[in-house]
């Protein structure tokens, strides 16, 4: 059986080469499936863009990120109503596999991408539940860099 707590926590992706960073603060359910391994869901609340009057009501809605957090691996997916959704799959030291899917209006019509990500630095603290994660890794397409990424979690208690 799954034990579960709901916490607050602090989330954070930034890029140290790009103008990239993006911030959310808000609770988050987390799940212990076994001694080592925790799975973390968060609603990411909708986004207020009043300059931007083109947005659908129905693509402004929460979208659910859920982490698959260990030791040596970090697997994040994001999905929701909207027109995007990703699968990030982060190992020490390997070679992942990051997934893009751009949402049409039917399924027949979507399309999907692939980049990889290698994983610099995964460190992992906490004694019972997972208190901090800090995740280093570049993204690629094919030989080309697209950035280094950092992605900071804090689970308060």
């Amino acid at each position: 059986m799954l034990a579960h707590h709901r916490r607050p926590v602090s989330f954070c992706l930034l890029s140290t080469d790009l103008p990239i960073l993006s911030t959310l603060d808000t609770s988050a359910t987390l799940y212990q499936k076994d001694r080592h391994r925790f799975h973390l869901l968060l609603n990411q609340p909708p986004v207020a863009l009043p300059e931007i009057e083109t947005l659908k009501p129905e693509n402004n809605q929460n979208k659910l990120i859920w982490l698959e957090i260990s030791a040596n691996r970090v697997i994040m997916t994001m999905q929701g109503q909207g027109k995007f959704a990703y699968r990030h799959f982060w190992e020490q030291g390997v070679f992942g596999v990051s997934r893009y899917w751009l949402n049409a209006e039917s399924p027949q019509s979507g399309y999907a991408f692939r980049l990889r990500n290698y994983t610099r630095s995964l460190q992992l603290e906490g004694n019972n539940f997972p208190e901090y994660l800090r995740l280093e890794y570049e993204l690629w397409s094919d030989n080309l860099i697209l950035g280094h990424y950092v992605l900071h979690l804090q689970v308060h208690q």
